[in-house]
């Protein structure tokens, strides 16, 4: 019985490894070599007159994109080149928090069934309008920022066989990560299903997801989420949706939440070496997720009930 489940539990991992390493493996290897062509530098050229009203000087798109495109250590990375102060810092790590890793969070997203405006819409804007909120209500931070030791650089690379050899070993990497924590993660929550403990976990969950206007089937989604990120999560929300009846509109309250706060440890840990204060990004994205996720489930139901009062008046007619 025991090994029955483990092996349903494999099998699980697996399939989401496959679902998820079919977007991961494309993404990061067209990603990685357009790291070594002008195309990066044409869009950070692009996007740097606007920065003057996030308050970040022109060179500041350089994270944003390395962020966006790739992931929040290249972008840290790109931090750690740039003479900035610590209001720009915080800004620019507010930012990356609510939005990074554009392309391959956005295809997992689409992979569950949430649409693609939601996402980008949702992600895009909390970086934007958090930066704008920061850089008119902080007065203060005008001292440069120091930085602590984080090692952001990839060794020098060039030759076009070179290039792509490194973004298939990116990509492979990815999806190793990727296998090492979403398989035995599956076998886990596999045994805790079989078990009922899950059925545990969701009822002491449950006092959340009802404020957040979810359903309780939906709370080890937001459990993995929160723990270990959007990509990780999404395995999790993909099994959910096939096999726990977590609803299209519960999937996407969830994801809108976890947008503005996933992977709550690493995420905002990662931050430390810039030298920002880290509780206060932490209380921005919590607080953040609570307030919009709130804000859309409220406005989702009440154009439910417009609906449905809509459809029985045309019945009574």
């Amino acid at each position: 019985m025991f090994f029955g489940m483990i092996k349903r539990g494999l099998l699980s991992g697996l399939g989401t490894v496959w679902t998820l390493g079919k977007v991961i493996f494309p993404v990061t290897l067209i990603v990685s070599i357009l790291q070594y062509t002008p195309v990066l530098n044409w869009i950070v050229k692009g996007i740097s007159p606007a920065m003057k009203v996030l308050g970040l000087p022109g060179e500041a798109a350089i994270p944003l994109v390395l962020g966006n495109f790739l992931n929040l250590y290249a972008a840290i990375g790109g931090v750690l080149t740039l003479h900035l102060t610590v209001k720009e810092v915080l800004i620019l790590a507010v930012m990356l928090s609510f939005c990074h890793n554009l392309l391959i969070e956005t295809s997992v997203a689409l992979k569950v069934g949430v649409k693609l405006w939601v996402i980008l819409t949702v992600r895009i804007s909390l970086a934007l309008i958090s930066a704008i909120v920061i850089n008119l209500v902080w007065h203060g931070g005008g001292q440069y920022a120091q930085y602590g030791s984080f090692d952001g650089k990839d060794g020098e690379i060039s030759g076009a066989a070179s290039i792509v050899l490194h973004g298939i070993e990116n990509a492979l990497h990815g999806i190793w990560k990727l296998a090492i924590i979403v398989i035995p993660l599956m076998v886990v929550i596999q045994i805790m299903k079989e078990l009922k403990w899950m059925d545990k976990i969701s009822s002491g969950l449950a006092p959340l997801m009802k404020i957040l206007g979810m359903q309780k089937n939906a709370s080890m989604t937001m459990a993995t989420g929160l723990v270990l990120g959007l990509a990780y999560g999404a395995g999790v929300m993909i099994q959910a949706v096939q096999e726990d009846g977590v609803s299209k509109k519960d999937a996407t309250l969830a994801f809108i939440f976890l947008v503005a706060c996933h992977a709550v440890v690493e995420d905002t840990l990662i931050f430390v070496p810039l030298g920002v204060p880290v509780w206060a990004l932490f209380l921005i994205r919590i607080i953040t997720a609570f307030i919009l996720t709130m804000a859309v489930s409220y406005f989702w139901k009440r154009a439910e009930t417009a609906k449905l009062r809509k459809e029985t008046i045309y019945e009574h007619i």
